[in-house]
């Protein structure tokens, strides 16, 4: 159930979104959307949800936006653009969405410079790695020798994480976690600032956190398609969110 909000004081979400082609009834454009799950989960937590579709970017953009969110979530979808970790484009990496990439990391400059509470969902948790100088493995598969964090088709993967003692997801799933994947890229070198706080039965990296900061976690897998039967991480987020709000 959705949870009852009986005044205005709910923290404000932001979420950012797909930027690409899609089609709608008799229309097939450039569109900004996001899977619903997203938004309920947020809105099931208590908190209210707003879209941040990709546009154009800059410091003054970003701070005047995020002005009006209390707390931020970055969504899942393509592969970070590889020249940014300083790799060339491997076979299986996607056609990057170069507006997206400078969007998302613009948006992670300014929201960490005011320690607003974040959450990062698979693609997410790569951004927050590759804004702080880490570098990902383009190609899971090659790696692990499995396309099990990947099989295609959009079916996801439920695996258990072992969460590292004494983090903040600690704190908020317990030592392990189940989660649905789908990702065929993978945290590799771990950026400057951050902190591996979960791995799965192969060793793949499946969170990270930002060292001091007040909330900063980031997963590999996907917590709004179970969201339903364990909304624990937006629940902390928008917890998160509440205390950010009333202490600005």
């Amino acid at each position: 159930m959705f949870a009852v909000l009986s005044d205005s004081s709910q923290p404000v979400i932001g979420i950012t979104t797909y930027r690409q082609q899609a089609k709608t009834g008799v229309w097939d454009v450039d569109a900004a959307f996001l899977h619903s799950g997203y938004i309920d989960s947020v809105t099931r937590a208590g908190g209210l949800a707003v879209l941040l579709p990709p546009q154009p970017a800059s410091t003054e953009i970003a701070d005047r936006i995020l002005d009006g969110v209390d707390g931020l979530l970055f969504a899942g979808g393509r592969d970070v653009n590889p020249e940014r970790y300083n790799q060339e484009s491997g076979e299986h990496t996607d056609q990057p969405d170069l507006v997206r990439d400078e969007w998302e990391f613009t948006l992670v400059n300014a929201a960490l410079r005011r320690e607003l509470p974040v959450l990062f969902i698979c693609r997410g948790a790569q951004v927050l790695n590759v804004y702080r100088g880490g570098t990902l493995f383009q190609h899971l598969p090659d790696v692990v020798g499995t396309t099990e964090y990947q099989r295609g088709n959009a079916e996801l993967t439920e695996m258990e994480m072992t969460v590292s003692p004494s983090s903040t997801l600690e704190s908020i799933v317990g030592p392990t976690v189940t989660g649905m994947v789908y990702h065929h890229q993978a945290i590799d070198g771990i950026g400057a600032g951050l902190t591996v706080t979960a791995v799965s039965a192969d060793n793949v990296v499946e969170a990270i956190e930002i060292d001091d900061y007040p909330f900063g976690v980031a997963v590999q897998w996907h917590p709004e398609v179970t969201s339903t039967r364990d909304g624990r991480l937006f629940d902390a987020l928008t917890a998160a969110a509440n205390t950010y709000r009333r202490n600005a």
